[in-house]
Order: structure tokens, then C-alpha cells, then sequence
């Protein structure tokens, strides 16, 4: 016959470890989340240059330019004429092209393209409304630069056979 003492301090233990393994895990989803927030915050930007870049393949021009202007004042600003000489298929022949990645700055996206034999472009995209455009002038580079984040972009860049500058 089991004595009243037996179990005294089970519950505790039980306790301890159910409060060890919720801690760990909401350690380890915090963890999680961060990595997949890196890995997906500029998503949605290089998307939009990925459809830009398979819009210029199809050679859909007109949809490729409503991709890059969006109002009235930004057509009168750069018409269609103008778009089709920096990316006409004289400028961006059809072929293979591959977003390389993004970096975030301010309000917008700079994204890295190897557009295949047209070589390497930078594009803006706006964080908000993901229009397309070229970087602001002087603006090659993000100003205000994360020495982890560039330190990590330079290994996905590497694992594509390509360097960051």
C-alpha cells in the first residue's frame, strides 16, 4: 500500500519541466522568426522585379512599363519611348536573368540583377506601392549599411558563384 508521502514533490518536478520545455520553445520560435524575417523582409520587393524581368523575357513591354510608372506625372517623366531604350530587347535582350538579392533602404528596396548578357542592373522598388525604378542618384549603395547583413548577403551572393561589393 502506497504511503502519503510517496508522491509529495511530483507535481513540482512536472512543473519545472513543463516551464523548461515552454521557455525553450518560445526561445527557439523567437529564434525562428527572426531568421525567417531576414530571410523574407525583401520578398515581395524582389518579386516584383523577378515579374518585371519575366514581363521584358515575353517582350510585354506595355506591362513592364506599368510595372516601373504608375501615375500620369511619372509617364510624362519618362514615356514609354525612353523605357523602351534602356529596356528594349536592343537593351535587355530575352534570356536568362536571376535576382540575386535585395537590401533594404529607407522606403525602399535596392535589388542586384544579373540580367544575362545586358550584365548587372540595380533597381529600386518602392517598399509601399513596389513600383520599379532606378536607385536615387548617388545612391548606389545603401548609406547606411548592417555589417551582419552584408556579411550574410556576401555568403548567399558566394553560394550563386557571384561576389558583393
Amino acid at each position: 500500500m502506497a504511503g502519503y508521502l510517496d508522491q509529495y514533490g511530483a507535481g513540482d518536478e512536472r512543473r519545472a519541466k513543463i516551464i523548461k520545455t515552454s521557455i525553450l520553445a518560445v526561445i527557439g520560435l523567437a529564434v525562428l522568426g527572426g531568421i525567417l524575417s531576414y530571410l523574407f523582409h525583401d520578398y515581395r520587393q524582389e518579386q516584383q522585379v523577378k515579374k518585371f524581368f519575366e514581363l521584358l523575357d515575353r517582350q510585354d513591354y506595355q506591362a513592364a512599363y506599368q510595372l516601373w510608372v504608375r501615375t500620369d506625372s511619372d509617364r510624362r517623366g519618362y514615356p514609354f519611348n525612353n523605357f523602351m531604350e534602356d529596356w528594349g530587347p536592343q537593351a535587355v535582350p530575352p534570356g536568362k536573368f536571376e535576382v540575386l538579392g535585395g537590401e533594404s533602404c529607407g522606403s525602399g528596396v535596392i535589388v542586384d540583377v544579373d540580367a544575362g548578357k545586358a550584365g548587372d542592373k540595380r533597381l529600386w522598388v518602392d517598399r509601399d506601392e513596389l513600383v520599379i525604378g532606378f536607385p536615387p542618384p548617388g545612391m548606389d549603395r545603401c548609406p547606411h549599411r548592417n555589417r551582419i547583413a552584408d556579411w550574410l548577403r556576401g555568403i548567399r551572393y558566394r553560394m550563386k558563384g557571384r561576389t558583393y561589393q
